[in-house]
């Protein structure tokens, strides 16, 4: 049976690295591109046969369609996933071109490079949408028919390349779909993002380091999943018969709020909640410590006050569902973060991870 061969872009990221160990698992050669190769874990890896003989890393940038190119006539993949993005979306306020170049454009250069070098008709296509392309929810779940209200220019960016990848597929005959995903965490999050600032913030708590966790919006709800289910449906959505657009979500939203108790509590910290809107402050129940407090520069300009999927045709056409649950998610991450600060402890190296969540 011939190897088959994916290729990923953002390898470094977190759905980059946990894609790669699935694919590897599964026995891919897997090629990976990313902007600095060498900061590929490859801890995360190991234990997976034939991993370091299979991945292949690429230096290359979505802005840059010569190195994209250079990298795909490289690796002949079967497979592409492309999960390479400026995916913050605070940031993209900050910097709105910079995101639509390498979202927007970028996919647009990677689809042109299949079809210059002739992988268009037999190679298949993932690109990571973003539940961030509907807007704000009316308390009703969205789905693959919810009509597009992007908010940022984050999820404009998205919208213009779900429409890209729905261009060559209706038009040119391209096997590629959108993967609309919902948030999805795990312990390999980058620091910038909420849910790893509370999970390093409860981590230093428990070890003893001072770390004042400082947050936005608390009452901002998500549907929060783990990035492994996640990972699992993107290679189900290029193994269906046919492409298709699905939403990836749990169907259930939890609040910031809601984050930050389940982390504490996973520690031994019950949190209560006094004051209101930028004086609210969170405190331990016993000891009456600040654990918590808010800071104006961490709301968005423009921030739905709840997001949340509806994956049932993903589950009827694929049998895809979520299986790690919501408390499983949290712990998982605190656990990690405790490991890790452990370690950077003893090397007197622990501020450099603490201070991002202040940042």
């Amino acid at each position: 049976m011939t190897q088959r061969s994916a290729f990923i872009t953002g390898v470094t990221g977190q759905d980059g690295g946990e894609l790669a160990r699935l694919l590897l698992g599964k026995g891919y050669r897997v090629h990976g591109l990313a902007r600095a190769p060498s900061r590929f874990e490859w801890s995360r890896v190991e234990g997976v046969s034939g991993a370091r003989q299979n991945l292949f890393l690429h230096k290359g940038d979505m802005r840059d369609a010569v190195s994209i190119a250079r990298a795909l006539h490289g690796a002949q993949p079967d497979e592409i996933y492309n999960l390479a993005a400026q995916s913050n979306v605070g940031l993209s306020f900050e910097q709105p071109d910079e995101t639509f170049d390498v979202n927007a454009g970028g996919t647009q250069r990677l689809l042109r490079a299949t079809r210059l070098l002739g992988l268009g008709d037999r190679t298949r296509i993932y690109q990571a949408s973003s539940s961030e392309i509907f807007g704000p929810s009316d308390g009703h779940p969205h789905t693959e028919e919810t009509p597009f209200n992007p908010c940022s220019p984050y999820a404009e960016s998205k919208v213009h390349a779900f429409e890209t990848i729905k261009h060559y597929r209706d038009a040119l005959g391209v096997f590629a779909c959108n993967g609309i995903l919902f948030n999805h965490e795990g312990p390999h999050r980058w620091k910038g993002f909420v849910t790893r600032k509370i999970s390093i913030a409860v981590a230093a708590k428990h070890l003893d380091i001072e770390a004042p966790l400082t947050l936005g919006n608390l009452d901002a709800c998500r549907d929060w999943g783990h990035v492994r289910d996640y990972v699992a449906g993107m290679w189900a959505m290029l193994q269906n018969d046919v492409p298709e657009d699905m939403v990836l979500a749990t169907g259930e939203a939890r609040s910031v709020r809601s984050f930050v108790e389940a982390a504490f509590a996973y520690v031994g910290h019950d949190v209560v909640w006094d004051g209101r809107g930028l004086d609210e402050q969170g405190r331990d129940a016993r000891s009456g410590e600040v654990l918590v407090r808010i800071n104006p520069k961490f709301y968005r300009p423009v921030d739905p006050p709840i997001a949340i999927g509806d994956a049932s045709t993903a589950r009827r056409v694929l049998g895809w569902r979520p299986r790690v649950t919501f408390q499983q998610l949290v712990h998982e991450m605190v656990q990690a973060d405790i490991e890790r600060l452990r370690i950077l402890a003893a090397a007197g190296e622990a501020p450099s991870l603490v201070a991002a969540v202040a940042d």
